[in-house]
């Protein structure tokens, strides 16, 4: 909802809009370099030309020794250079399930990119454990929301899932009122 928000409100506007979602499954394949390689590429998607310094730093890059990729420093530099000529949002959800040895590196470069470019701005979601290292590593800027599930709310969207279900004959009576009791109680403690 957040992202869509922001791409209807960005439209007409001098704004990009990126987005990255952090997979516990996916962890080794979630670097902090990936990441901001992620966000990079929608942000230069966004602008209506590829300016010089990124395509410079990319060639740059394949004539290297064995084609090394980019480092956290260039990727940032890049960052800071579309964040320059477009006001940008970046959401990143699940932070919480990014792997804990890279959470302090991502968090770092979010930070530096929000003291090089403070037109930036940056949307996160995670369960609370994860709050006080945001707080450390952004700094006291950082606004926090706290959003949990009620109840009656989860019971609601059971009910309309289970009665827009293609395989209906699937389900019993007796199952309907298990999954109605079980998963709101297992949610509610998340």
């Amino acid at each position: 909802m957040v992202v869509d928000h922001l791409c209807s409100q960005a439209r007409g506007q001098n704004a990009t809009i990126a987005c990255f979602y952090f997979d516990f499954a996916s962890q080794n394949e979630q670097p902090p370099t990936r990441f901001l390689g992620s966000l990079l590429k929608q942000m230069v998607f966004g602008l209506e030309e590829m300016p010089e310094e990124i395509s410079k730093a990319y060639e740059d890059r394949k004539h290297a020794v064995g084609g090394q990729g980019l480092q956290i420093s260039d990727i940032l530099n890049m960052l800071q250079t579309t964040s320059t000529r477009k006001r940008a949002f970046i959401c990143i959800d699940a932070l919480d399930e990014c792997a804990t040895e890279h959470i302090a590196k991502v968090l770092d470069s979010l930070g530096q990119l929000l003291h090089r470019s403070p037109g930036t701005r940056i949307f996160v979601t995670g369960r609370p454990h994860i709050f006080p290292e945001i707080r450390v590593r952004l700094g006291e800027g950082v606004a926090s929301i706290s959003v949990s599930p009620k109840r009656d709310d989860i019971i609601t969207y059971l009910r309309n899932r289970l009665a827009t279900d293609a395989t209906s004959d699937a389900m019993d009576s007796v199952l309907e009122a298990d999954i109605l009791e079980k998963i709101p109680s297992d949610i509610s403690e998340m």
